[in-house]
């Protein structure tokens, strides 16, 4: 099966040449998709080079113009893509994209439909890091399931991978990183088989780049809620 990579940027210009390599040197048939969401330090012209240097076809750019968040920028990167595979990385280097094997596996075997890759199972290295990060990430995720009925360790996950026709057929209206809970309610009414495998993280600190902040949490609780129970009372209107 072919392989799409969808990694949305916004201001990487220290990490985005090394993690393009990165996914170049995964030896699965694959596409890169690139979508810059209005960068302003020189990230869009190293994404130009690269587009120019790489083999025909292999990487595609999309250039938003003007910072729309990281669910925008996915709606775009999900709508030029055209693998059966479609996966989710970020552009910083948190995630490793040698777990794509792993990440794939259930999918190319039939099992699965869609695959979060968790930050908090399996024996890969993980960096220590914030604690009270550590917990939201895991109440949100908490909060989640109860309207899911899932059972996730980590909804927050870069690392989400869907067949494309699950994709597809996912209306998603966020524009920031309220696209993760969306994605997960809508993902889980579709009764879609999901599963979950352990990664490696190698999270980085806010000094290091790092975006998501509290008020992104506060606005995933509001989606958890939006797009489960109030989508539930208020028709199609969430959908």
């Amino acid at each position: 099966m072919f392989l799409s990579v969808v990694i949305p940027v916004y201001n990487e210009s220290s990490t985005i040449d090394q993690i393009v390599a990165a996914v170049q040197a995964v030896e699965l048939d694959k596409q890169i998709i690139i979508v810059d969401d209005g960068s302003t330090d020189g990230t869009r012209e190293k994404i130009e080079q690269l587009a120019a240097a790489a083999p025909d076809g292999s990487l595609k750019t999309v250039f938003q113009k003007r910072n729309m968040g990281k669910g925008a920028a996915l709606r775009s990167g999900f709508a030029a893509a055209t693998g059966d595979i479609i996966l989710i990385q970020d552009a910083d280097l948190e995630y490793d994209p040698q777990d794509y094997p792993t990440l794939i596996e259930p999918i190319l075997s039939g099992e699965a439909d869609v695959v979060y890759g968790s930050r908090f199972v399996g024996a890969q290295a993980h960096r220590v890091l914030y604690f009270w990060h550590s917990i939201g990430n895991r109440l949100l995720t908490l909060l989640s399931n109860m309207f899911t009925d899932l059972n996730l360790t980590d909804m927050e996950t870069c690392y989400k991978v869907f067949r494309r026709e699950v994709i597809e057929q996912v209306h998603l209206c966020e524009n920031r990183f309220g696209i993760e809970p969306e994605m997960t309610a809508k993902i889980a009414r579709l009764r879609c088989r999901v599963f979950e495998v352990g990664i490696a993280y190698r999270g980085r600190t806010y000094a290091e780049g790092k975006k998501i902040g509290w008020r992104d949490g506060l606005r995933a609780i509001w989606c958890i809620f939006k797009y489960n129970l109030l989508a539930g009372w208020g028709g199609r209107r969430f959908e």
